[in-house]
């Protein structure tokens, strides 16, 4: 298995990621071609971990079983692998399935197993297997078959245990069914590098990820393996002189670790795994290796560097997860330990954020009857000699055989030290650190875990900052965001909303789904110029403000000039975009209206997707006069209507031009029948995201059941109520709904003479027959909802219209309305048999009795 490519004829270099084929060693030209640089990607870990093969298994949606969904290094490896496993069956990946508890198994405990096992040449090697688990479910397994008998050694489990961390991440993105490529896109999130060097002329090629480990600007490398070598601390160079001048003794893998110093200033250990191949004789002419950001600091390290490397990864963890693997990292290995634990001091508890080993049965009985959730919470009170050493600020390091509490003896039998985490003067924490066998402090030992408390103190105190400070943006967010969508009548709609990966992570993009009415729904998708809170807030107004002008039903461009007038009145420096539509469920047809924002996208039943031409205008906040026409378009069922925010569309390294042109090309690709997928592949993999994006869809699929609607334009003469009784009693047995004439006509009896009293200006009767539902609604141009009588008794006269309204309604309501309000009332017509004719025309609206 070589990793790299081969350099090119004239010398030249090329910085580009590293391709991974298989060759016979000696035998230049020979193998297959090299693969897509997406599978060079995912069998650069084989190099790294001593595999010789990479398998996914995903849980197949609606099944019992895994199933096979990428393999990296079989041709290599000459091994197959079943492409579905049962999860009651007896193979490896089933029992890691079901138990959540990775497998390493050597190939005599490997021969156990009656199935799911390697096939083929050479297939008696070494197996391991991870779960893939996220937020507390599992999501499959990762399978790794060993390069050799040797097995997998502790570091390379522990970045096989990272790996499938990774994989899993991208698994759950995926969704239910998730495709390749997933080996590649993890590595990638793990930062390993690879080079391939050719020692006679000293020119490498290495790929982006090494650079960046580095330090130096892709597109400033020369190619030289000088450059490299100038960013390495000079006590590590004869270390690294070795890999550029190999010998024909260093045939084979080797590893190392070196530093390097990056442009900030700072040290970062980097690991190297690298083999020497020779094509001709017996001297190397190629090196071929993968460089990762090292993952457990060398024992043999001296304090100085420990302190180093504490700090500069310190440095980089900005959350508590972060700064509690860092712990875990640098502390238990590198002293021998067999338990640490990180907690933070809140409220006379201790609130742990890691423990290592993480099984409860690891920990003293007294920490399990604490266990709250995924850690435990014991409380400082039953630790006498925890609370002592918090109290005096100052390590307290315990031999083997020391009388402590059972809470704390069971941490370390063979040795204890409690670490008191100071911060600004007060500690914020502890951290435990146990043997089991019996451990000698050396006084190097004791100061440098002296030191080692102060800078997690620092960390754990700057984390929970941060923590904080992400915590109340996200609330902030959600706030101000909607927290569900309405079920809508012919129609599904879904949104996304992701923040942006630097700074606080809230901005000003905002999207909403109004429902109108049953057959009425607007959408509105809009941007506020910043990425901050003040962005954010001013988002959250304009968003109440157009859902209040909407609600009270104004039409699109009235909606838009309202809150454009709103913003400018806020006396701002930031403006918005927005874009508007209110979209009639029943014919299809939509009114669009844009602020300086995107034009929405639309995917046509047929397959076929373009981007809408709607008219459009200044943005909101910047002139108190700007106009906002109006663009009608008619929707077909079927028809994705897709509103976006520039975030999705435009980068630093992508047009906005190319950014739509993709998108809509997704958007024709895509199966409308789940929009939420569509949503999840329209996002895709962002990366690190430059700004928020949010993302709203729309699938118009018709209305079932078409509503029947009759109008009636009430007179203002003395028997008008007369006649309003006589259209809805003959409306109704055109309906033959007669059932529920009765209380239909009580409605319109009592709502009309309201209106007809209560205030001035025309009155309209409309009456809709859905499903197995009569909806009156009664407008009139008064704003005021009407007024139900707080107390009723034998006297009073007002009052009683609407409550036996209320009374003989299935529901019954008020709006707001443009022209002033409208007053509804439902009534279900009860089932009978057999079923109703056809009820003759959909719709009367003359004015004569």
């Amino acid at each position: 298995m070589e990793v790299g490519a081969d350099m090119p004829p004239d010398g030249s270099a090329r910085t580009t990621v590293a391709r991974v084929r298989a060759s016979a060693a000696g035998a230049p030209g020979t193998g297959p071609p090299p693969p897509a640089p997406e599978a060079a990607a995912g069998t650069r870990v084989l190099t790294f971990a001593g595999a010789a093969l990479a398998a996914v298994y995903v849980l197949g949606p609606g099944t019992r079983a895994l199933r096979l969904a990428e393999v990296a290094g079989r041709a290599a490896a000459g091994h197959r692998l079943p492409e579905r496993l049962p999860l009651t069956g007896d193979s490896p990946a089933a029992h890691a399935f079901r138990t959540g508890r990775s497998l390493w198994l050597d190939p005599a405990a490997l021969s156990s197993f009656s199935e799911g096992v390697p096939t083929g040449p050479g297939a008696r090697v070494p197996l391991g297997v991870l779960p893939l688990t996220s937020a507390g479910g599992r999501l499959g397994c990762l399978v790794v078959a060993g390069a050799t008998a040797d097995g997998f050694d502790a570091e390379q489990q522990r970045f096989l245990a990272r790996y499938a961390d990774a994989v899993a991440g991208l698994v759950r993105a995926a969704g239910p069914d998730p495709a390749p490529p997933l080996l590649g896109p993890a590595l990638a999130g793990l930062g390993v590098g690879s080079f391939a060097l050719n020692p006679d002329t000293g020119r490498i090629d290495a790929d982006e990820t090494l650079l960046h480990l580095v330090g130096i600007v892709p597109h400033t490398f020369d190619g030289k393996a000088a450059t490299l070598l100038a960013h390495a601390l000079p006590e590590d160079m004869p270390a690294l002189m070795a890999v550029l001048e190999p010998a024909a003794e260093t045939l084979g893998g080797r590893e190392l670790e070196f530093r390097v110093r990056c442009p900030g200033g700072e040290t970062r250990w980097l690991s190297m795994r690298y083999r020497a191949l020779a094509r001709t004789g017996h001297r190397p002419d190629r090196v071929l290796g993968v460089v990762t950001a090292t993952s457990a600091l060398p024992r043999g390290t001296d304090d100085v560097s420990r302190i180093q490397w504490l700090t500069a990864a310190l440095d980089d963890a900005s959350t508590l997860a972060d700064v509690s693997r860092v712990v875990v990292t640098a502390l238990r290995e590198p002293l021998g330990a067999d338990r640490v634990a990180l907690a933070e001091l809140q409220d006379e508890r201790l609130t742990v954020t890691v423990l290592d080993p993480p099984e409860p049965a690891a920990w003293p009985e007294a920490w399990r009857r604490e266990w709250r959730a995924q850690w435990p919470e014991p409380a400082v009170a039953a630790l006498p000699t925890l609370r002592t050493a918090l109290r005096d600020g100052h390590p307290c390091l315990w031999p083997a055989g020391a009388a402590l509490e059972p809470g704390l003896a069971g941490v370390g039998p063979g040795g204890l030290a409690v670490l008191p985490l100071p911060a600004k003067g007060r500690p914020v924490g502890v951290c435990l650190i146990g043997w089991d066998r019996p451990h000698a402090f050396a006084p190097e030992e004791r100061s440098l875990l002296t030191a080692t408390a102060a800078l997690i103190g620092q960390a754990v105190k700057r984390a929970h900052a941060h923590d904080a400070e992400q915590e109340l943006a996200t609330m902030l967010q959600r706030s101000l965001l909607p927290r569900r969508l309405p079920e809508l009548s012919g129609g599904t709609a879904v949104a996304r909303y992701l923040p942006a990966r630097r700074g606080l992570q809230v901005g000003g993009d905002w999207y909403d789904v109004i429902a109108l009415s049953e057959d009425r729904v607007a959408l509105v998708i809009g941007d506020v110029q910043g990425h901050s809170a003040g962005a954010a807030t001013i988002m959250g107004q304009m968003r109440t403000a157009v859902r209040a002008y909407a609600v009270e039903g104004h039409p699109p461009d009235v909606v838009v000039s309202h809150a454009n007038r709103l913003l400018v009145g806020m006396e701002t420096d930031l403006f918005a975009t927005c874009c508007y539509a209110e979209l009639d469920m029943e014919e299809g047809n939509v009114l669009f209206v844009r602020a300086g924002h995107l034009s929405p996208l639309m995917r046509h039943p047929d397959g076929s997707a373009e981007e809408v031409r709607v008219e459009g205008a200044l943005p909101l906040g910047v002139s108190a006069d700007a106009e906002f026409p109006m663009t009608a378009v008619a929707l077909a069922p079927g028809t994705l209507l897709a509103l976006v925010t520039d975030g999705l569309v435009e980068a630093a390294d992508l047009p906005l031009d190319d950014g739509m042109r993709r998108t809509r090309t997704a958007l024709a690709a895509a199966d409308p029948s789940d929009p939420g997928r569509v949503a999840d592949m329209l996002l895709g993999d962002a990366g690190r995201r430059e700004d928020d994006v949010a993302l709203l869809l729309l699938r118009y699929d018709g209305m079932e059941t078409r509503p029947i609607r009759a109008g009636w334009a009430v007179w203002r003469l003395p028997d008008a109520v007369m006649h309003a009784r006589r259209f809805t009693a003959r409306t109704l047995r055109r309906w033959q709904v007669e059932e529920v004439a009765d209380a239909v006509l009580l409605v319109v009896s009592e709502l009309v003479t309201n209106a007809l009293v209560h205030t001035q200006g025309q009155v309209h009767v409309d009456l809709m027959l859905r499903g197995d539902r009569v909806r009156v609604s009664v407008n009139d141009s008064s704003p005021r909802a009407p007024a139900k009588p707080v107390i009723v008794d034998w006297e009073s006269t007002g009052g009683r219209g609407l409550m036996l309204v209320e009374a003989v309604s299935d529901s019954f309501g008020s709006v707001p309305v443009a022209s002033g309000k409208q007053v509804w009332s439902e009534i279900v017509v009860p089932p009978r048999e057999p079923s109703r004719p056809d009820p003759g025309p959909p719709a009367d609206r003359g004015d004569l009795p």
